[in-house]
């Protein structure tokens, strides 16, 4: 048995998942099949097996034989990384062309296990189900764009729909076209129309998966100076003239006038015209509400299938914090316990909360000790950033820049510095009260607590008959009380212009 760092979660089994597609071969090594699945290791290779498909019939030779190598070394990494399952996955490319199944039949080879060939309707529905697995409530339209392939599905409920399969890839379009894309929105026009439930969902969002739409979102940040440059449900107003004229910019192949370009890896750099072409004449058909960009895809849908029913309900951010806190944290069950009594001091506030805000909160504190072993004088930095750039999921950028913020406000008390002002930007006035009321809250309660469980289950909060606020410490505890705790509420009493006062019963 492999002895494992602290680093690692205890009894998780690594698994690898390799994606043929028509552009790329990619390996992925997930640190286990959870609920917040970690990303363990990640290679990929721009192979092109589907490039000039449409004039050959067939998948391109030196793309072939460079995917094979790629191949032999992705079994070798994923049983270096200790994985106990390999599951491979092929999409467009493979399944349509002539030596498709030779191809296939030497992959397995190399791989050392059978390749499952997804229909186009597959294809879709794995996507479907990653953006269900990774989106908090997503309503709307799946669109995943691959190199030989346009996967279209609703996704709604619990189930998505089924879906339909375009012939509308980067590469493709680019054979279609003769490498011209100013003809491909007339293609993808032609083509949206065989999706008529592009129309239905008019006014929602269309969650837009694949590399090619990354990269155009990574380069719309660029040109607005984003404050957050995290992919993974970064929205963009697809009614706004501004969206369309950049859209069109790309779509004409004018990249050399954006500063952000260099963002944008060479090799994928010409399949993004056709990405912007295919996103406009989607736009004009379904007349979405925001264009809301997906880090995760059909390896991520694929391992989140692996999952038992009860494990799929399980709400993905308060999963990934809580592992964040078990990493990271003093004692995670003290954030739990964290998370308990702010469900009673919101209450007794009067601030009330919807479902997301409450899931936010509880987030909140179970990673509000993840900077405890940084330099005091920095603490509140490092826990914005980490908490900002991290792997969570099913959390929006306006719920990223509360928990950051949040937890900021716990380490340096309701003043704002450094980048601390841009995350602001992403949240209303209502979120950012929250947040600064989060932070002052917890500075009182890890001065009460030491960190350390046991404390907060026996304290207690009222409103007293003359509407001061009162948190108590039993007698038994009554040596936690002082002045460092009764100057942090001082200061949360004056921020929510609400009398408190704490004592000992």
């Amino acid at each position: 048995m492999r002895l494992q760092s602290q680093g690692r979660l205890p009894g998780r089994d690594p698994v690898a998942i390799v994606d043929i597609g028509s552009n790329s071969v990619r390996l992925v090594i997930f640190e286990g099949v959870t609920r917040a699945p970690t990303l363990f290791f990640n290679e990929k290779m721009l192979a092109g097996l589907g490039r000039s498909l449409v004039d050959t019939g067939r998948l391109n030779t030196e793309g072939v034989e460079a995917a094979l190598q790629s191949f032999s070394r992705f079994r070798a990494l994923a049983e270096q990384a200790g994985a106990t399952e390999i599951h491979v996955i092929a999409t467009a490319a493979a399944r349509e062309a002539e030596n498709g199944e030779e191809f296939i039949a030497e992959a397995q080879k190399r791989l050392g296990t059978e390749i499952r060939v997804l229909s186009g309707r597959e294809e879709a529905y794995y996507a479907a189900l990653a953006v269900k697995a990774h989106f908090y409530k997503p309503a709307g339209i799946a669109g995943d764009l691959g190199g030989g392939s346009l996967e279209l599905i609703r996704v709604n409920g619990d189930h998505p729909e089924q879906g339909i399969t375009l012939p509308l890839g980067g590469l493709r379009l680019s054979d279609v076209t003769d490498g011209d894309p100013q003809k491909a929105g007339a293609v993808a026009a032609e083509e949206l129309k065989r999706a008529s439930f592009l129309r239905e969902a008019e006014g929602a969002d269309f969650f837009a998966v694949g590399g090619t739409w990354r990269n155009l979102a990574r380069l719309h940040m660029s040109t607005i100076d984003y404050p957050l440059s995290v992919l993974h449900e970064y929205a963009i107003d697809a009614r706004a003239p501004a969206t369309i004229k950049f859209l069109e910019t790309v779509a004409a192949g004018d990249l050399d006038r954006f500063d952000g370009i260099g963002d944008v890896s060479k090799n994928r750099r010409s399949l993004l015209p056709y990405g912007a072409a295919v996103l406009l004449a989607i736009i004009d058909a379904m007349k979405p509400a925001r264009i809301v960009t997906s880090g995760v895809g059909v390896r991520e849908g694929y391992l989140f299938s692996l999952l038992d029913e009860e494990d799929r309900q399980e709400d993905p951010l308060l999963v990934g914090a809580r592992e964040m806190a078990i990493l990271r944290a003093r004692s995670v069950k003290h954030a739990e316990e964290l998370a308990d009594w702010t469900d009673m001091a919101f209450a007794e506030f009067g601030l009330d909360e919807t479902e997301d805000e409450q899931r936010l909160r509880r987030a909140t504190c179970l990673i509000a000790d993840l900077g405890w072993r940084a330099h005091p004088d920095y603490r509140g930095m490092q826990s914005m950033n980490v908490i900002a750039y991290s792997a969570l999921t099913a959390i929006g950028h306006g719920g990223r820049a509360f928990l950051s913020l949040a937890n900021f406000y716990r380490y340096n008390g309701v003043k704002d510095e450094g980048w601390s002002t841009e995350l602001l930007k992403l949240m209303d006035e209502r979120m950012i009260h929250r947040a600064r009321t989060m932070g002052l809250l917890m500075r009182v309660l890890y001065v009460l607590s030491a960190s350390m469980p046991g404390v907060l289950p026996r304290l207690t909060i009222r409103t007293d008959d003359d509407g001061t606020i009162e948190i108590a410490i039993p007698a038994a505890l009554s040596a936690l009380h002082g002045v460092r705790p009764s100057n942090r509420l001082a200061k949360l009493s004056k921020y929510l212009d609400r009398p408190m006062r704490l004592v000992v019963n």
